[in-house]
């Protein structure tokens, strides 16, 4: 039979009077924001590398994207798995596990000599990060009781994944200044090391005395589920509709309405559906992750646009970037004490405007204009979303029962991975497409610098390079122009997106109390 109980909640008098916590508690905190730190920083980073990688690897279209997408594919199909176990076995258990593994793998990653070898190390990142970030945010629903000082918590959590992405393309771009491209996993070595340290002084075990059973065909379905999904979008962005794509896609939502069945029927499910049932819960969680996707490939393409396009070097274009991550922090922050007085379904589209008007800048500034519009676009942009993901993480967590929190975390993590996987697939093909159908290739060229040409803007600033002056000048002029040509209708479907999320808000939240 399928269980029909509804999720039992705190009250937010409850929670506003619970218990507070003092310095022990904040340094919890502290610990506990080096793991998400460490992951923006690599989300970041890696895509400040691309060029550099694609350079040194030579990958096809497709390996390029697989560079990016596989941490996140993987790392999404497991967080649900990594976060029950974490409710069952103890939650700072999976993330000292997880942290050691982590900064074993990114060691490997930094040497690998093939394109195929840095994909399977970013699968097994996937693996071991799928134990970190549900650990992070659970531990803090754990520690922090009292909901005023949660929401500063979650708003200082928050903050951590801006400022990683700020720090990740300074970080990054002296590394690839200085050393190889396989320098930036490196990074993960020195920020694990103290957690590993301090968590098991600091950070207090915390577990779910009535935990969801690990259920190996519940996985197999959430990862069946997650792959050819992800893959058919994939396989439509850069190849345009086929029966392949058509085919995976409906493989994915068979295999997702198995793995939703199984729970309903379950007396204790691996995830329990009745969180889905309440629509501040999944109102947060669709926000969230239109959110990420609209962020996320924003990133991507300018990322290239400034390196490749405007020829800034990979530390510069970090530096571009680090006012509208700073946006991101200061908006998390500041939207805490508003939150109490403001409904979240007033709140949140009024905040996602600014990403909106962030994106048309970007749109109709980005091809006749230098870096000073995509700076100050990205500050907009930011402004939206660090205060729309505070709100929804916090809302996320406070509708889900503390012994719950595991699973919770695991759902808003995977919503907030996917979303990164979405962005990259959907507006990272999309201006692929826009660019390999703008692209016309001047005549009298090699068929070899061609076929690099039509693969990625990266391929085509390589063969540029290679060749005789005059040639490689209208290669790469014809390369920038057409890749150029994508931003406009790429930046608006990213504020179609945005705009989606803003309704979202206001149509499923608005029910919510946050006034504490």
């Amino acid at each position: 039979m399928a269980r029909t109980a509804s999720i039992p909640t705190v009250s937010d008098a409850v929670e506003t009077d619970a218990p507070r916590v003092g310095a022990r508690g904040w340094a919890a905190l502290v610990v506990l924001m080096l793991p998400v730190l460490l992951v923006s920083v690599d989300n970041t980073v890696l895509s400040f590398a691309l060029p550099e990688i694609s350079i040194a690897l030579s990958p096809s279209g497709a390996e390029q994207l697989w560079i990016i997408d596989v941490y996140p594919l993987v790392l999404a199909g497991l967080l649900v798995t990594m976060g029950t176990m974490g409710d069952r076995f103890g939650r700072r258990r999976m993330l000292l596990i997880g942290a050691t593994g982590f900064a074993a793998v990114s060691a490997l990653a930094a040497f690998a000599p093939t394109a195929g070898l840095l994909i399977a190390a970013r699968a097994l990142l996937g693996f071991f990060g799928a134990m970190l970030m549900p650990s992070t945010l659970s531990l803090l629903r754990s520690i922090f009781q009292n909901r005023d000082q949660r929401r500063l918590a979650i708003a200082v959590w928050a903050s951590a994944f801006s400022a990683g992405s700020a720090l990740g393309p300074i970080v990054g771009g002296f590394l690839l200044e200085h050393y190889a491209w396989g320098a930036v996993f490196l990074v993960a070595v020195p920020v694990l090391i103290p957690l590993l340290i301090a968590a098991p002084l600091l950070v207090p075990e915390s577990r779910d005395p009535n935990p969801g059973r690990i259920d190996p065909i519940s996985i197999l379905f959430s990862m069946g589920a997650m792959i050819p999904v992800v893959y058919a979008i994939k396989s439509l962005a850069t190849d345009g509709p086929t029966l392949g794509a058509g085919a995976w896609a409906l493989l994915g939502a068979a295999l997702g309405a198995l793995f939703v069945r199984r729970q309903l029927r379950a007396d204790i499910p691996m995830l329990d559906m009745a969180l889905f049932r309440r629509g501040t819960f999944s109102g947060a969680i669709l926000v969230n992750l239109l959110s990420v996707v609209a962020l996320v490939g924003f990133l991507y393409f300018v990322s290239q646009h400034l390196q490749l396009v405007l020829g800034l070097s990979p530390m510069v274009a970090g530096f571009a970037l680090v006012p509208g991550m700073a946006a991101m922090i200061v908006a998390g922050l500041t939207v805490v004490p508003i939150s109490r007085r403001v409904q979240p379904r007033v709140l949140i589209p009024a905040a996602l405007t600014f990403s909106v008007a962030g994106y048309l800048l970007v749109a109709f500034t980005t091809a006749d204009h230098g870096v000073v519009p995509l700076i100050i676009a990205f500050v907009v942009l930011g402004l939206g979303i660090g205060a729309a993901e505070t709100i929804s993480n916090e809302l996320i967590l406070s509708s889900a029962p503390a012994e719950k929190a595991g699973a919770a975390s695991a759902v808003s993590e995977t919503a907030y991975e996917l979303g990164a996987v979405l962005g990259t697939a959907i507006l990272g093909g999309i201006i692929t497409a826009f660019y390999r159908g703008a692209l016309v290739l001047p005549e009298g060229l090699p068929a070899e610098a061609a076929d690099a040409a039509r693969e990625t803007l990266a391929g085509a600033y390589t063969a540029a390079s290679e060749l005789p002056g005059a040639l490689g000048t209208a290669l790469w002029d014809a390369a920038a122009a057409a890749f150029g040509s994508g931003i406009m209708v790429t930046s608006l479907i990213g504020a179609a997106l945005v705009i989606a999320a803003g309704v979202i808000a206001a149509v499923t939240l608005r029910s919510t109390n946050t006034a504490g």
